[in-house]
């Protein structure tokens, strides 16, 4: 019986520097992830605490005084305030950013850029900056996001056409409403 040699891969097949390349980026990309992760958690952590820290030394307090009322009301109304602020917080983790990223996503064209988004938690209201290539694309772009399920009432709040640009783009504000969908 003869011997059977293989070669894996063929070297004529191998292409190191994408395979490299490749690894290199998703490296990259698995750090951000994870000092991302590490970021909010810290965060949770951190108001976490505060919260039951606050809500110990609130029951830790013995019946007020008379003369320290008034000073109890302070302590409540800061922990309300500090409550707030971490529910606050939370929300913005919350939110659902897969929906709305992928209904973006779905409507966006290439000649619609955004530039950024600002989510408004308590009146679940998404701000949208962008430039559109002219005032057809930038209609269909709030056309498109009117026809998504997670958006409602989508307008356009301002727009500015740059005049110094040959090809005269529109720089664009738009606000959509955004519900919850089970």
């Amino acid at each position: 019986m003869s011997r059977l040699k293989l070669k894996f891969p063929y070297q004529e097949q191998a292409i190191p520097q994408v395979d490299i390349a490749l690894l290199v980026v998703g490296l990259f990309l698995l750090v951000i992830t994870i000092l991302q992760y590490r970021h909010v958690t810290e965060e949770i952590n951190y108001w976490t605490t505060r919260v039951e820290r606050l809500e110990k030394q609130q029951q830790q307090k013995i019946a007020p005084r008379a003369r320290t009322s008034s000073r109890v009301r302070e302590f409540s109304q800061e922990i309300r305030k500090e409550i707030g602020q971490a529910n606050g917080v939370l929300d913005q983790i919350n939110l659902p950013w897969d929906g709305l990223f992928d209904a973006i996503e779905h409507a966006s064209t290439k000649e619609v850029a955004l530039l950024s988004l600002q989510p408004n938690v308590a009146n679940r209201v998404l701000r949208i900056n962008g430039e559109a290539k002219d005032m057809a694309k930038l209609l269909d772009f709030v056309e498109a996001l009117e026809r998504e399920e997670i958006f409602q009432n989508v307008h356009l709040v301002n727009y500015k056409i740059k005049q110094d640009n040959p090809h005269k783009p529109i720089i664009f504000l738009l606000s959509a409403a955004w519900i919850v969908i089970s």
